[in-house]
């Protein structure tokens, strides 16, 4: 199976979160076609393929499921076009091919994991279980970007209580109060304004909703707050602790930023493996989230974020690969086990 059948395979089984089983069975069925003779479901529903035995052990984490909205699979010239295309069975299918022919020391253990738009519950299951000796996580950074930093992630559900009151009266509405805690909000997120987005404290509302019973009013915010290296979660509770909010919010979600040490085996072995292929490496840190910051602090081991495609894509209607930058990523990847299986693990 080539590089555009084995990433079509994965495209073609719609694998929303909470959805996954799909996927996870195309995916396995590809490592199975590929010679891994180990492939399986886990109890999380994680998709878990191995080829090789002993150390060093190298770990790609992927993930398997997308974004709702299944878009029609289609391959125009050198294009494939799906939902999960970029975000990322593109790099799902270049740690299957890279890792087909490994015949070095170690077992490489590619992981489609569940959950990672969501919730990470299939990350969350499987960190405890393992103990590698390097990571790699398959999101796209396009095949000349290493991925070493994601900001962190908090998800907020804040409540805002008040009494009903007509709207002549000068007394605040409890929307007006919310949003009058928003803007204090703002202006702590501005005073950690950091010299690029990426050092930077930020935060967007995404919902608003009120309700009135009798003489009772409520307003729900959500909330969503990227933290930057150097800001923690706890850092931005105990803002809400100290201003009126004690009680009245609910963590959805949390993880801490991540920013990996740019000179580790696996960024030398991946950027050693861009410039095997012709390529300018490029570091990246990202705004968004990824399995990297829950696995990174639990394991302890060199990491890096890669996989082939352009993230600018992710999410969207126009989702795809390009089937020669896939190419060029499997190449990529086989170099860098290489490297991983003959370096001593930092």
């Amino acid at each position: 199976m080539d590089e555009a059948g084995v990433l079509l395979e994965l495209v073609k089984a719609y694998s929303p979160s909470g959805r996954e089983e799909p996927g996870v069975r195309a995916f396995l069925r590809v490592a199975e076609s590929l010679g891994f003779a180990r492939a399986e479901i886990d109890e999380a529903g994680n998709g878990i393929a191995r080829i090789g035995s002993g150390r060093p052990q190298i770990v790609f984490l992927g993930h398997i499921d997308t974004v709702e909205g299944e878009l029609p699979v289609r391959v125009e010239g050198e294009r494939v076009y799906g939902r999960g295309a970029t975000d990322a069975k593109g790099a799902l299918a270049a740690a299957l091919l890279a890792a087909r022919n490994h015949a070095a020391a170690g077992e490489i253990v590619v992981v489609a994991a569940v959950g990672e738009e969501t919730d990470s519950r299939g990350a969350r299951r499987l960190i405890p279980t393992m103990k590698p000796d390097c990571l790699i996580v398959g999101e796209p950074s396009s095949w000349s970007g290493v991925t070493v930093g994601y900001k962190g992630n908090l998800s907020l559900s804040l409540t805002f209580e008040g009494g009903r009151s007509h709207l002549s009266s000068p007394e605040a509405t409890t929307v007006e109060t919310a949003l009058a805690f928003l803007d204090r909000f703002k202006e702590f997120c501005a005073a950690r304004k950091g010299l690029t987005p990426f050092a930077s404290l930020t935060a967007k509302v995404h919902t608003i909703n009120s309700a009135r019973s009798g003489g009772k009013e409520v307003v729900k915010v959500g909330l969503n707050v990227r933290l930057p290296p150097g800001v923690t979660a706890a850092e931005v509770l105990r803002f809400f602790d100290e201003n009126g909010l004690a009680g009245r919010y609910k963590v959805v979600d949390s993880s801490e930023a991540v920013e990996v040490d740019t000179r580790n085996d696996v960024v030398r072995g991946l950027l050693a493996g861009i410039r095997a292929v012709g390529g300018r490496p490029t570091l990246v840190r990202k705004s968004g989230t990824s399995d990297m910051n829950l696995a990174v602090p639990a394991w302890g081991c060199p990491a890096a974020a890669y996989g082939p495609g352009d993230s600018h894509l992710d999410h969207t209607d126009e989702e795809s690969m390009d089937v020669q930058e896939l190419r060029k990523a499997v190449r990529v990847l086989e170099d860098a086990f290489l490297f991983l299986a003959e370096a001593k693990p930092a």
